[in-house]
């Protein structure tokens, strides 16, 4: 096997993201066979060579990937300081360090993603693969077809404009009522609050926020609230190819930023 970066191996064995991995590295916390490397270049072979992650070998654990409907009043993190519940709560039987792959609000439901594969994850949460999100979305009041239009037009937040590829009006098995709409909402990026933030900018509220789809998966009713199962064959498939398809955004992004960087009169 070629040799990787070891933020990499170690994020790839599920200890940690390779964020965190890159400071573990750089805090002397990682050795390749005996001697400690701190340069975040350096590279090795988990085939060959021994790692040792504050002072434990590295062992590579299975991938996992697994879809979780999240509870509302649940914190889509492994731990929190304020106390309050998390997703681990629901997750006991799970042995491997699965992460989320992106998160839902303290308020928000639905499908959330969780694995140990860090390249997918990458994959799947870069801005620039824009991977798609699609929400149920009950809001105070009737929006009007101009209201929707200037959704997918695109709104001004606070911290720059913001738009939906796509919206429309649903029932999803709910009493309709003159003071409430069911919206559908997708978007593919993933900027905080941002569904109930341009909602409010349109001055229809948001009541109720569930997550109903991920890329190519879909939350069913057979996956209850607090619920997880692991992914079928065919899902994961489709899951990579969509990943796949994200990673080849990114670098078309990235050699585009690089042109455009060198475009220079003279």
């Amino acid at each position: 096997m070629a040799k990787d970066r070891l933020q990499k191996i170690i994020a790839q064995a599920g200890l940690c993201s390779r964020r965190q991995a890159e400071k573990l590295v750089q805090q002397g916390l990682v050795k390749v066979n005996g001697e400690v490397v701190k340069e975040l270049g350096s590279k090795a072979d988990p085939t060959k060579d021994r790692i040792e992650v504050n002072g434990k070998k590295l062992m590579k654990e299975p991938r996992r990937y697994i879809m979780f409907h999240k509870p509302l009043h649940c914190v889509s993190t492994l731990s929190d300081d304020r106390g309050r519940p998390t997703i681990l709560d629901h997750l006991g039987e799970i042995s491997e360090r699965v992460v989320p792959v992106g998160r839902l609000d303290f308020d928000t439901e639905g499908l959330m993603l969780l694995t140990n594969d860090g390249d997918l994850t990458n994959a799947l949460i870069h801005p620039s693969g824009e991977t798609p999100k699609t929400y149920q979305v009950k809001v105070n009041g009737n929006p009007k077809l101009e209201t929707l239009e200037a959704l997918q037009m695109g709104v001004l937040l606070e911290d720059g404009p913001a738009k939906v590829s796509e919206v429309f009006i649903v029932t999803p098995g709910h009493h309709v009522s003159p003071k409430n709409t069911w919206l559908e909402m997708t978007v593919t990026e993933g900027r905080n609050r941002l569904i109930r933030r341009m909602m409010d900018q349109v001055g229809h509220s948001v009541q109720r926020l569930r997550r109903i789809r991920f890329a190519n998966l879909e939350l069913t009713p057979k996956l209850r609230a607090g619920q997880w199962r692991d992914l079928s064959a065919d899902e994961l498939r489709k899951l990579k190819n969509v990943a796949k398809a994200a990673t080849a955004k990114r670098e078309q992004f990235q050699a585009n930023a690089e042109d455009q960087a060198w475009d220079y009169e003279f």
